[in-house]
């Protein structure tokens, strides 16, 4: 099955790869403010807001680079393999960057 576009014919396509990369990084920044003894403070803000954009990104991009560009043969499991790796590298950039903005980076 050869696809002659560049994107999915329907941006919805993409909605629900980048909900789900999203979701990861804000479950695990939930549980991780949650459970500190402090109150909540509004420099959370950023970081909640940063991080979870990066792994819409990545998840987007993941869904395109193994279900869009390349959806079968060997490509596709370099293609996964290769978006795993840029999916979790651009949550920790967005994770430095997040914090290095509220100055929580040390």
């Amino acid at each position: 099955m050869k696809h002659s576009s560049f994107l999915p014919n329907s941006m919805r396509d993409l909605f629900l790869p980048a909900i789900l990369g999203a979701s990861l990084p804000l479950a695990l920044l939930l549980f991780l403010i949650l459970n500190k003894p402090g109150i909540f403070e509004s420099w959370m803000y950023l970081p909640l807001t940063i991080i979870p954009f990066g792994g819409a990104v990545g998840g987007t991009f993941f869904y395109l680079m193994g279900f869009h560009w390349f959806p079968e043969g060997s490509k596709k499991l370099a293609a996964l393999i290769f978006s795993t790796l840029l999916y979790f590298f651009g949550i920790w950039i967005s994770s430095v960057m997040a914090f290095a903005i509220t100055g929580h980076w040390n």
